[in-house]
C-alpha cells in the first residue's frame, strides 16, 4: 500500500469511558481511513483504556497527578504521543486544559469534540446550561483546537432539540447519539484531505467555511 492510500495513523487522548473512542474504533477499517496507533488516558480507571485493549490498541496511561505543574505534563504527553508518529491526534472527552505549547506542536493536526453548539456554551455542565438558559436546540461540535478553550474553528455540528421535558442526563443522551456520528465524518475528512487548518481557518473541499457545517445538510436523512 503506498503512501497515499496509508490508513491515516490517528492517536486517541481520553479521560473517561471513551464512547466517542468506541464510534472512531468501530468506523476504522470501514468507512474510516485511519489507524488508531494509540489511546492516552490521563485517568488510570478510565473505562476507554480498556475499550482500546479489547480492540487491539496499544493504552497507555499518563497521570497528570505525577507531575509538578500543566507544562510538565504536556512535555511529557507530546513524547508520549510522539512516539507513534500520527498524523492526527483526536480529543475524545480529554479532560485538561492544554498548554500553548502542545496546541502549537500539533496545530493543523489536533481535534476536538465538544458537546454544544459552539459558541454557545463552552466548558463544562453544557447540557444544564442549556436548558436553564430556555435553549431551544443544543447540540455536538467538532472543532480545531487552538489556544482558546473550545475557541478554535468549528468544522461540524449537529443539533438536537431541547423538549420541555428535558434533563441534563436526558438531553446529554440524545446529543451523545449525534457525537457518534459527527466525529467519525469529521476524521474521515481530515484524513482524505478535505478538511485542514489554513491561516487560522477551516477549510473543507479547498474552500474557507463560512459557517460549520451541520450533519443535516452532509447526511442523508434515513427513509421514514
Amino acid at each position: 500500500m503506498n503512501e497515499k492510500s496509508a490508513p491515516l495513523p490517528v492517536v486517541v487522548l481520553i479521560s473517561g469511558g471513551g464512547t466517542n473512542l468506541q464510534a472512531l474504533i468501530d468506523a476504522a477499517g470501514k468507512s474510516l481511513p485511519v489507524e488508531i496507533r494509540a489511546v492516552i488516558s490521563n485517568e488510570p480507571d478510565a473505562f476507554g483504556l480498556e475499550r482500546a485493549r479489547r480492540a487491539g490498541i496499544p493504552a497507555e496511561v499518563l497521570n497528570h497527578r505525577d507531575f509538578a505543574d500543566r507544562e510538565a505534563f504536556d512535555r511529557a504527553l507530546m513524547q508520549l504521543i510522539d512516539r507513534y508518529r500520527p498524523k492526527l491526534v483526536a480529543l475524545a472527552g480529554f479532560m485538561r486544559i492544554l498548554t500553548p505549547a502542545f496546541v502549537h506542536h500539533y496545530e493543523g493536526r489536533l481535534l476536538n469534540i465538544h458537546p454544544s453548539l459552539l459558541p454557545r456554551f463552552q466548558g463544562l455542565h453544557t447540557h444544564r446550561r442549556a436548558i436553564e438558559a430556555g435553549e431551544r436546540e443544543h447540540g455536538a461540535s467538532i472543532h480545531f483546537v487552538t489556544e482558546e478553550l473550545d475557541g478554535g474553528p468549528v468544522v461540524l455540528q449537529a443539533r438536537v432539540p431541547v423538549l420541555p421535558e428535558d434533563t441534563p442526563e436526558k438531553l446529554a443522551a440524545r446529543v451523545l447519539e449525534k457525537e457518534h456520528r459527527i466525529y467519525p465524518l469529521a476524521v474521515k475528512w481530515f484524513a482524505e484531505g478535505r478538511l485542514e487548518l489554513r491561516d487560522g481557518k477551516a477549510w473543507f473541499d479547498g474552500r474557507p467555511l463560512e459557517r460549520p457545517l451541520r450533519l443535516d445538510e452532509v447526511e442523508p436523512r434515513p427513509a421514514e
